[in-house]
């Protein structure tokens, strides 16, 4: 009789604004059948359902506060208990803290779950910053380009749609590209750290093609997932 996994794994994710998180994490959705899990959004799931964690983040965010690290920890612990985690989770930007990291590990365990991988998507800032900067996209179909990387065939002309307005996001300047990249490596530099003292960090190389990227990550879920 096959054996059944009883403790389904976690794959977190760490890596600077621009990274690919998203697209990576999509892609092993597919892949593998993970279930990502980004902190914004099981807050305003939460929020709509009306859960007891739900309404006091709402009160809370109604204030004008943040929302503290017991709410979201209380909000992940609901959506982890749904069947539809049995193969494994994605986490996305949660934990940012060793502390969050710490009580993480805690409520896992209390789920019957585990970090199988933390994965550091390594980046060189100077190219992250030229990547970033360059983004515009069609204001039509928001499909996405690059002013170095990627121009549409006709100047001035969407190729998916043919638009021709163009928008570029306020906060994509190198200047405060700049500013993120090292606010994350000041907030992350610990949590790095941390999943490294407990054996289960793992780093990738970000400035590959994506699917080179996704192929390390692949080899990684397929380990923890085994």
């Amino acid at each position: 009789m096959q054996e059944t996994r009883t403790r389904p794994a976690v794959l977190i994710l760490l890596g600077p604004p621009g990274a690919g998180k998203g697209t990576q994490a999509r892609m092993l959705e597919q892949a593998f059948g993970l279930v990502q899990l980004s902190t914004g959004d099981l807050l305003r799931a939460a929020v709509a359902a009306g859960t007891p964690a739900g309404r006091a983040a709402q009160a809370v965010m109604a204030r004008g506060e943040l929302v503290s690290d017991e709410i979201v920890l209380a909000i992940l612990n609901d959506r982890l208990a749904r069947p539809d985690t049995a193969r494994g989770v994605i986490l996305d930007g949660f934990p940012r803290t060793p502390g969050q990291a710490a009580a993480l590990d805690a409520l896992l365990d209390g789920q019957g779950m585990a970090i199988g991988a933390a994965v550091s998507i390594a980046v060189d800032d100077a190219a992250m910053i030229a990547r970033i900067a360059g983004r515009f996209t069609c204001a039509e179909c928001g499909a996405g380009y690059h002013d170095r990387f990627k121009q549409p065939h006709e100047e001035g002309v969407c190729d998916e749609c043919g638009g021709t307005a163009f928008t570029r996001r306020a906060d994509d300047t190198a200047e405060t590209v700049a500013a993120r990249l090292r606010a994350y490596h000041e907030q992350t530099a610990p949590l790095i750290a941390y999943y490294e003292s407990r054996g289960v960090l793992q780093t990738v190389d970000g400035m590959g093609a994506i699917p080179d990227i996704a192929g390390a990550l692949g080899a990684i879920v397929k380990k923890v997932t085994a």
